[in-house]
């Protein structure tokens, strides 16, 4: 074989082989890893919180997940002289609790206890992976556990959850009868459906056995099962007051989503709120006064005032 030959069947191996690679170790992480290197360059975000809870408002809770996870979140108690009662905030993927900041301000001045948690793998808790809810959802029963501990009333505990922090309060709801009610916004049904539409979305072509190949690579790297991250699924399960919200204008995770989540809740105190020209980022600009009032009427349905 001519040397000009072999040198190209070895450029052709080797990049064959790293296409492998990448295929098998590395594109894979990408879809779990929070903190992944290569996501960090592209966007140009670190993640990492910016801006942090002034400790006048409250104090941090430090406490292990199932697996020995550390998980990190900031309690922000009650101003009125009672509490109606204590809603878990969920942040969305590559976010963290510092999100909640003004929300945290605004549930407390109603008389609300807030949680804002770093889900495992984001902001100030460890981990490396993200599992779309399947390992989340038990880390809410942890959190719960901590709070009863602390003397929180278990019938007014409930979870304001967007994005994957709304995933992750569908499929806590389903499993933790603790959980009293919830405010869902903008969420996906299920894992495999929100990966393939994210690829369409940020590379513009879909190809679901690549992609399932991907979730089933993930999978064994993160160690859960994909097919288990079903919000969908978890609805059929979720017996307590849910308000449902999304924007008819967003195109990361399709309104129809919202829709076929809100149709398989089995409660029958559900309520959907589409919020017109809102996108996947803006529900609460977009929704203004009027959303955080039908939201506060929702709250104080559900929990103890009082008289």
């Amino acid at each position: 074989m001519k040397p000009k030959h072999r040198k190209r069947i070895y450029i052709l191996l080797s990049m064959l082989l790293v296409c492998f690679l990448g295929m098998q170790y590395y594109a894979p992480r990408v879809i779990t890893e929070i903190k992944n290197p290569i996501i960090i360059r592209v966007t140009g975000k670190n993640y990492e919180a910016r801006t942090s809870f002034h400790p006048d408002t409250g104090y941090p809770l430090n406490f292990s997940a199932y697996d020995g996870i550390q998980l990190s979140a900031f309690f922000t108690a009650s101003r009125q002289d009672f509490t109606k009662g204590t809603i878990i905030l969920l942040h969305g993927i590559r976010g963290t609790k510092e999100h909640f900041i003004p929300l945290s301000e605004r549930l407390s001045k109603l008389g609300y206890n807030a949680v804002a948690l770093d889900s495992r793998a984001h902001g100030q808790s460890t981990g490396v992976h993200c599992t779309f809810g399947v390992k989340e959802k038990r880390d809410i029963s942890k959190l719960i556990d901590l709070l009863i501990s602390k003397g929180i009333d278990s019938k007014t505990i409930g979870i304001w959850g967007q994005s994957l922090g709304g995933a992750i309060g569908l499929q806590a709801m389903a499993q933790e009868p603790r959980i009293a009610f919830g405010i869902i916004e903008s969420t996906f049904r299920d894992l495999h459906s929100i990966t393939n539409d994210y690829f369409n979305y940020h590379a513009g072509f879909k190809n679901r056995f690549f992609i399932n190949y991907l979730l089933q690579r993930a999978g064994k790297i993160a160690d859960f099962n994909p097919s288990e991250a079903s919000p969908i699924t978890a609805c059929k399960k979720i017996t307590q007051p849910v308000l449902l919200v999304h924007g008819t204008a967003d195109r990361r995770i399709a309104i129809a989503y919202a829709k076929e989540n809100f149709k398989h809740i089995a409660s029958t105190s559900k309520t959907f709120i589409p919020i017109e020209g809102a996108n996947h980022l803006n529900v609460w600009t977009v929704g203004g006064t009027a959303y955080f009032k039908t939201a506060e009427v929702f709250l104080n349905s559900h929990t103890a005032i009082p008289l």
